[in-house]
């Protein structure tokens, strides 16, 4: 999701853009005044300008009902709405809000993302619940009631949605929360009792390695459960940090478990007290950030490139092995060894690279393997 004030277009399409770059499949935008209403259309003719195609949702909360109507452009020029049911309107006006954004979708032809949030959650809802509970010969504890609260909330929506003339295959639920644990069983439960598409992600997960172990390890659970069809990783950027991480520790998520392929891997070793050169991490990080700032040109040029496999190892203790599984591989000679490194391509022993200059003859081997194995019958 994008951070950047939607009314600012050009800004916004250069967030999405870079997003799009980092693999992104779809680009939420805050949709949440007249202004950045009015500004979406621009934000999709600058993309297209571009030539990004990635569809863009509109994120609405409070006023979405008025936005989607006051401004059809933008309720045409979005690929799909997201809706939380926590804020569309109280009382009266809850139901004739929420038939208004539905009523949009349907003319103009969208998917619809329910999205409940913990956060946000429908207070009239959730004290029904707890009363109802009070009344129970043995009440459920208050995380229980939290919980049934979230997937009602979600699949009451959804039936009212689809009460409403929108096809059920057009409506996407998520039931965020902020714990692991929770969001584990929340989604277990949604997933039993629903056959919606599903959108996972950990809310507020927070920042750095805390909400990156945390988005990995309650995202990881259920999607090898089979659980979940789009995934978002939620993290505070750090200061200067670009909202692309998010993008690519949502692909590593995918890519670790083998359900999707992004980018070509890296395996590299640790490091050691047989390693105490630099030059391995160097080449390791060096062919990485190669790889990933290639990427969007190799897409289109070199079909099938995103399940090559390099290895760069630092000695020659598990170096020749890791090197001969992977596509290419290297083993350097790690500390108080003959500085010769081999280089093992498919399996096979190709040559020894000595000296100064192993890293760049390393790196002008990978691009060549690249343009061998995965360029031919392309134009380049």
């Amino acid at each position: 999701m994008t951070n950047t004030d939607t009314v600012d277009a050009v800004a916004t399409a250069i967030q999405v853009k870079e997003l799009a770059l980092a693999g992104s499949e779809l680009v939420r935008i805050t949709v949440n005044t007249p202004e950045a209403a009015a500004a979406v259309p621009y934000v999709r003719e600058q993309l297209d300008r571009m030539g990004i195609d990635v569809p863009l949702v509109g994120d609405f909360h409070y006023n979405g009902h008025r936005l989607l109507t006051e401004y059809p452009a933008c309720a045409e020029a979005l690929s799909k709405y997201r809706i939380n049911p926590g804020n569309v309107g109280k009382g009266d006006k809850r139901d004739r809000q929420f038939g208004q954004m539905i009523e949009a979708a349907i003319r103009w032809k969208k998917p619809v993302r329910i999205g409940v949030n913990w956060g946000s959650l429908d207070q009239d809802l959730l004290a029904q619940l707890m009363d109802a509970n009070s009344l129970r010969s043995r009440p459920w504890d208050a995380r229980q009631v939290m919980y049934e609260a979230l997937i009602a909330s979600a699949i009451d929506s959804a039936r009212r949605a689809e009460d409403l003339g929108l096809d059920g295959n057009q409506i996407i639920l998520s039931c965020k929360v902020s714990g692991v644990q929770d969001l584990i069983s929340v989604y277990r439960e949604l997933a039993r009792r629903s056959d919606y598409a599903l959108h996972l992600g950990l809310t507020e997960a927070g920042m750095g390695t805390k909400g990156t172990v945390a988005s990995a390890a309650a995202l990881s659970v259920l999607l090898q459960e089979g659980i979940g069809d789009t995934i978002r990783v939620s993290l505070t950027p750090q200061p200067g940090e670009s909202r692309t991480q998010e993008v690519v520790i949502a692909s590593e998520i995918l890519q670790s478990l083998g359900l999707r392929m992004f980018v070509p891997s890296v395996t590299a070793c640790p490091g050691c007290g047989r390693t105490t050169s630099t030059t391995f991490q160097e080449l390791a990080k060096q062919i990485d950030d190669f790889l990933r700032a290639q990427m969007p040109i190799w897409r289109e040029r070199y079909p099938g490139v995103e399940a090559l496999k390099v290895a760069v190892m630092g000695c020659i203790v598990n170096g020749p092995g890791e090197s001969k599984h992977a596509d290419i591989g290297i083993s350097l000679p790690g500390t108080g060894e003959a500085p010769a490194a081999p280089v093992f391509i498919d399996g096979e022993k190709a040559m020894t690279l000595r000296g100064d200059n192993i890293a760049k003859e390393f790196h002008q081997l990978v691009q060549s393997y690249i343009e061998k194995r995965f360029g031919q019958g392309v134009n380049s």
